[in-house]
């Protein structure tokens, strides 16, 4: 999930990570805000590129880098320490120390906090009005890069030596098309699905990584159809959340789960909140004692997943344990690692036996999270298919001084030993093709079919 107070997508430039405010999240364990006044004041948000103002009820947020400063959005206090953003968006804001001059901040639907540093006032750059010219664009979109994405190195391109090369070629006045095409070559070589450019509804620029499918949108509605058809025997299952969870018992005491998104379930509330309680309806009714009770093994189908909020794919591995661990470590270019937690959710049954998670390049975003989070899981869990799509992130989303508009990623989510899967993505135990034109053509779908022969391995 990005951090402006304005809406996401899930489309593949913009996969999102997630959130949460329950423990599953990974919070910080500070202890709440007890009114208002005690958050108001000026806020840094740290390995963010943003600082907060909070003031008589309202939130203002504006994005910084080290030249410049735009206002990225408000939200209205609904409750103590609590603001609520117009698209739904909930921010919980907690002080901690002996004086308050620490914080952490909570977006809902978020994995884990923010750590605030109180600061006296707003950065001088917010002060500052910046031109609107191409040449001011350029800078302020080469900085906010330089600052906070962080796979220049892994991904071999010199951001330095870029701008040294590209920068010369623009002026005050360059032609907005033109500008675009620049920034579009600046970012072509990352093949970062959670990086994009842009420039309203008819120019947008990102890629996929090479080889891999550039939407699951498009792919999504086949590979569904597919499945019933050829693995359910023209069975349709039990849909949920907007059609983006489905289930289906199969035989032998097995059960087909398949999770289109962690987004999108209620489309008449946008709130976490409200997607949180059309995930629990969809898993309360799939996950019932009785079924729980006579599972032998859970396919897990994320393979068409196009992302969403983190906290809900943790809140589903919630449900496949009766052990706390740790899913995964998150941190910026400015922040120290902060573990994220999946807690088994006491109030609910649970599943805890064998599970394959199929996945292929595209799972995104927070399907990738979700998948990461059953890495550690206690039990068997076995992933088949193809690699996920390689990007993890929350994406930051950020208005250039020209009106165009850049997303990046600026998280790494660890592995138990330090590592990430960003770039290369996850890859599958058994490794299966998915998806592709001879699978279809031959009535195939060899991922689903090495899954049901491991499950039934004891």
């Amino acid at each position: 999930m990005a951090l402006a107070l304005a809406a996401g997508s899930t489309a593949p430039a913009a996969a999102t990570g997630g959130a949460a405010g329950s423990a599953t999240a990974g919070a910080t364990g500070s202890a709440p805000a007890t009114a208002g006044a005690a958050v108001d004041g000026f806020w840094h948000v740290d390995g963010y590129g943003t600082v907060l103002r909070i003031a008589d009820g309202r939130l203002w947020e504006y994005h910084t880098t080290a030249i410049s400063c735009a206002p990225g959005g408000e939200a209205r206090r609904t409750a103590p320490g609590v603001y609520r953003a117009e698209n739904g968006t909930v921010r919980t804001v907690r002080t901690r120390g002996a004086r308050g001059a620490q914080g952490t901040l909570h977006v809902a639907g978020a994995a884990g906090d923010r750590t605030l540093r109180r600061i006296a006032a707003l950065p001088s750059t917010c002060e500052q009005e910046l031109p609107e010219d191409s040449l001011t664009a350029f800078d302020v979109f080469w900085q906010t890069f330089e600052e906070n994405y962080p796979f220049f190195a892994a991904k071999g391109v010199d951001w330095h030596a870029v701008r040294d090369a590209r920068r010369p070629e623009v002026r005050p006045d360059t032609p907005r098309e033109e500008l675009f095409a620049l920034f579009s070559d600046m970012l072509a070589p990352l093949y970062d699905a959670h990086v994009a450019v842009i420039d309203g509804k008819d120019r947008v620029f990102y890629r996929t990584r090479p080889g891999t499918h550039p939407t699951p949108r498009a792919l999504e509605p086949l590979a569904k159809e597919h499945v019933i058809r050829r693995d359910l025997g023209g069975v349709k299952p039990q849909e949920f959340a907007n059609g983006q969870i489905s289930y289906a018992d199969l035989p032998d005491a097995k059960g087909y789960l398949r999770i289109a998104g962690f987004t999108d379930y209620d489309d008449q509330d946008p709130t976490y909140a409200a997607q949180l309680a059309e995930l629990d309806r969809a898993l309360d009714t799939v996950l019932t004692p009785a079924r729980t009770a006579s599972l032998r093994g859970l396919i897990i189908d994320v393979r068409v997943n196009g992302g969403g909020e983190d906290a809900l794919g943790l809140h589903v591995a919630g449900r496949l344990t009766d052990t706390p661990y740790t899913a995964y470590r998150k941190r910026t270019r400015h922040t120290p690692p902060q573990a994220v937690r999946v807690e088994p959710d006491r109030d609910s049954p649970r599943y805890t036996g064998p599970v394959a998670v199929l996945t292929s390049p595209t799972t995104f975003s927070a399907g990738e999270g979700f998948t990461q989070a059953l890495i550690d899981r206690p039990g068997r869990t076995v992933r088949i298919g193809e690699a996920t799509q390689g990007v993890f992130s929350d994406v930051m989303i950020r208005s250039l001084p020209n009106g165009m508009t850049i997303r990046l990623p600026n998280e790494e989510y660890l592995t138990r030993t330090g590592t990430t899967f960003d770039g290369a993505g996850i890859p599958p135990h058994l490794r299966t093709p998915v998806f592709t034109e001879e699978e279809f053509a031959r009535n195939r779908d060899t991922a689903f079919d090495t899954a049901v022969t491991a499950l039934g391995r004891r």
